[in-house]
C-alpha cells in the first residue's frame, strides 16, 4: 500500500461515521476544508489507537521514520507534530498533511487546536484510568473540542459564546461514545468512566469486563449519560444562532449525540453486550426535534 492509499483509506473512514462530517448539502469549500481537518484528526485517532492501514509503514515512511517505528505510537506522533508544525512554516512530508495546508491558509487557522488533538493521542499512551469527571473534561477539552472549533473557524462563524457552547456539545459526545465503547476501550486497557463515579456505584473493573451489565453498571451509565445530556442541552443554543446549511450541519451533530444516548438507553444501559448505536430514523428523529427546538 502506497501512502496516497494510505491515506485514502484514512477518509474512507469518513463513511462510516454516524452522521457524515462533510455531507453533501454543504458548500463545496467548506466541504473541502472540513475533510482535510477530518483527515487529520482520523490520522492521529489512528496513530493513537494503532489502527494505521498497512500497519502503519506508509505513514512512517512520510514522516522520515524507519517503517519499523510504526509500532512506537509515541515516536508516531512525536513526528506526526513535527510534520503538522511544517504546515503552518514549510512543506509537509505527510499528504494528509499537505492536504491539509491550503485549508490552514484559506481559513487562517492557529495550530492549537490540531495540536491539542495530537496531546490527546499522546495521553492515551500513558493515562489510561481518570479518576474524576474534571479529570475527563479536561481529556476532552484536547480530544473533542478542537475539532468544533475548528468547524466554526472553517464556516467563519466562530465567536466566543459559540466556542463555549460548541465545546459543551463536543464534550457531550465525546462522554456518548465512551459511554457506547466502554468494553472496547476496556480491550485497549482504557477506562473513560470515572474513578470515583465507579466507586459512588460500587462497580469495579471486574464488573466492565462482564459480558453484560449488572445493576451497578447500568445506573453508573444511566448517571454518566444524563451528564452528557446536559452538556448537549448546554449547547444546543449554538444551532439557533446560524442559519441556512451550517444550521442543519450543527443540528446533526447534536441531534447524532440525542439519538446515540436514546440508543443507549433504549439498551437499558447495558453497553457491555453490544454498542448500542442510533438507528437511521432514530437519527433523524433527533435531528427534526434540534431543528424545532432551536427555529
Amino acid at each position: 500500500m502506497t501512502g496516497d492509499d494510505a491515506s485514502r483509506a484514512v477518509l474512507d473512514k469518513a463513511a462510516r461515521e454516524n452522521f457524515p462530517v462533510a455531507p453533501v448539502f454543504l458548500p463545496r469549500a467548506w466541504r473541502r476544508d472540513l475533510m482535510a481537518v477530518y483527515g487529520f484528526a482520523r490520522l492521529v485517532d489512528d496513530i493513537g489507537d494503532g489502527d494505521l492501514a498497512d500497519g502503519g509503514r506508509p505513514d512512517a515512511r512520510h514522516l522520515g521514520l524507519d517503517p519499523a517505528a510504526a509500532e512506537d505510537r509515541v515516536a508516531m506522533l512525536d513526528a506526526f507534530e513535527v510534520d503538522l508544525r511544517r504546515v503552518f512554516d514549510g512543506t509537509p512530508r505527510h499528504p494528509l498533511l499537505t492536504a491539509l495546508q491550503p485549508t490552514v491558509r484559506r481559513r487562517h487557522l492557529t495550530p492549537e487546536p490540531f495540536l491539542g488533538l495530537i496531546a490527546a493521542n499522546r495521553q492515551d499512551q500513558v493515562v489510561r484510568r481518570y479518576a474524576s469527571y474534571e479529570e475527563l473534561l479536561a481529556y476532552c477539552e484536547l480530544s473533542a473540542n478542537p475539532v468544533g472549533r475548528l468547524v466554526l473557524s472553517i464556516t467563519g462563524t466562530s465567536t466566543p459564546e459559540r466556542v463555549r457552547q460548541s465545546d459543551a456539545v463536543c464534550t457531550a459526545l465525546q462522554i456518548v461514545e465512551h459511554l457506547q465503547d466502554v468494553a472496547e476501550d476496556l480491550g485497549r486497557d482504557r477506562i473513560y468512566l470515572p474513578a470515583d463515579d465507579m466507586k459512588r456505584f460500587s462497580v469495579d473493573e471486574a464488573d466492565l469486563a462482564a459480558p453484560s451489565a449488572g445493576a451497578q453498571v447500568r445506573a453508573l451509565i444511566a448517571f454518566e449519560a444524563e451528564r452528557a445530556r446536559a452538556l448537549l442541552d448546554e449547547g444546543t443554543p449554538l444551532v439557533g444562532s446560524v442559519r441556512g446549511r451550517l444550521r442543519l450541519l450543527l443540528a446533526g451533530f447534536v441531534g447524532g449525540g440525542r439519538a446515540a444516548l436514546e440508543a443507549v438507553r433504549s439498551a437499558g444501559y447495558d453497553v457491555l453486550a453490544g454498542s448500542p448505536k442510533a438507528t437511521k430514523p432514530g437519527l433523524l428523529r433527533a435531528v427534526g426535534s434540534t431543528l424545532r427546538r432551536e427555529g
